[in-house]
C-alpha cells in the first residue's frame, strides 16, 4: 500500500529568526508532530527545511537525527521526468512531507505536478494546517474577500508590466474582484511605484509585508494616496521583505 503524501506548511519567515514559541502560534501541535515523525521531505529548498525540523525539534523531537532525514529537491529547475523518482519511496510504502520554502505547498510553489502526479499514481495526499500569505493578506487587507485571484509575478518590462496591470484592474472593476500579486522582494518598490501610477486614483491598493512575523505590516489605501507617500518618501519599510501587493478598483 503506498503511503501518504502529506502537505507540510512552513512559516513565512526565516526559521532561523523564529523561535519555537512562536512556531506555536503558526504551526498546530498536530502539524509539528507529524512533520516530526516524517523522514523524508520532498522540499524547495533542503537549507530552509534542515532549519525549519530544527525549530520543530524544540517541541517536537525528531524521530531520527536530522543527518539521518531523507531530505530530496523539487524547485522550479526539476524537470517533470524526475518527478516519479520523487515518489518512488511513497510507492514502496514510505510516507513522505511535501514542504515548500515558506508557507503552504504547492500554491505559488512548485510542488503542484507532483500533487498531480501522487493523484494519478493513487497515492493519498493530506494537506495540513498552516499560514498562506495570499489568504492572510486577503483577510487584513479589508479588499473583497468574497472574489479574489492570484496572479503570480507581472512582467519585469515596464511597458508589458503597466499593461498587464491595467488589464487587472478592469477585470477588478468588472468582476468586484480582488487581485493578488507577488514580486521578486528586492523589486516591492517598483511594484509599487508601478501599481500607483498605473491604477485609477480610487483604486484601492493593498500592501502585505512580513506576515506573521514581528515585522508584519499591512497597508491599504487608494493609489492616489500611494502616489503622495511615494513622492513624500513615506513608502513601507518592505525592501526584501516578502510582501504581497493587492488591488480592488471601484
Amino acid at each position: 500500500m503506498p503511503g501518504i503524501l502529506y502537505l507540510v506548511p512552513s512559516t513565512l519567515g526565516s526559521a532561523d529568526n523564529t523561535n519555537g514559541d512562536m512556531l506555536a502560534s503558526i504551526l498546530p501541535a498536530k502539524v509539528q508532530a507529524l512533520a516530526a515523525r516524517l523522514d523524508y521531505f520532498i522540499a524547495e529548498n533542503p537549507k530552509t527545511t534542515r532549519a525549519f525540523l530544527k525549530l520543530v525539534n524544540t517541541n517536537y523531537p525528531l524521530s531520527r537525527p536530522l543527518q539521518e532525514i531523507r531530505i530530496a529537491q523539487l524547485d522550479v529547475n526539476t524537470g517533470v521526468t524526475a518527478l516519479p523518482a520523487l515518489l518512488a519511496p511513497l510507492l514502496d510504502g514510505q510516507d513522505a512531507g511535501l514542504i515548500p520554502e515558506a508557507g503552504v505547498p504547492a500554491v505559488a510553489d512548485p510542488g503542484a505536478g507532483l500533487v498531480r502526479l501522487a493523484h494519478q499514481y493513487g497515492i493519498q495526499v493530506r494537506p495540513l494546517v498552516g499560514p498562506s500569505s495570499l489568504l492572510l493578506a486577503v483577510m487584513s487587507s479589508g479588499l473583497n474577500g468574497q472574489s479574489f485571484a492570484f496572479n503570480g509575478y507581472l512582467p519585469t518590462d515596464a511597458a508589458q508590466r503597466n499593461k498587464r496591470i491595467k488589464q487587472l484592474e478592469e477585470r477588478s472593476r468588472q468582476e468586484q474582484q480582488t487581485q493578488l500579486l507577488i514580486e521578486t522582494p528586492y523589486r516591492n518598490g517598483v511594484m509599487l511605484e508601478a501599481l500607483a501610477n498605473a491604477c485609477n486614483s480610487a483604486t484601492l491598493i493593498s500592501v502585505a509585508t512580513d506576515l506573521t512575523l514581528a515585522t508584519e505590516v499591512v497597508r491599504t489605501q487608494t493609489a492616489r494616496q500611494w502616489r503622495s507617500d511615494i513622492a513624500a518618501g513615506k513608502t513601507p519599510d518592505f525592501h526584501r521583505k516578502p510582501s504581497v501587493f493587492l488591488l480592488l478598483a471601484d
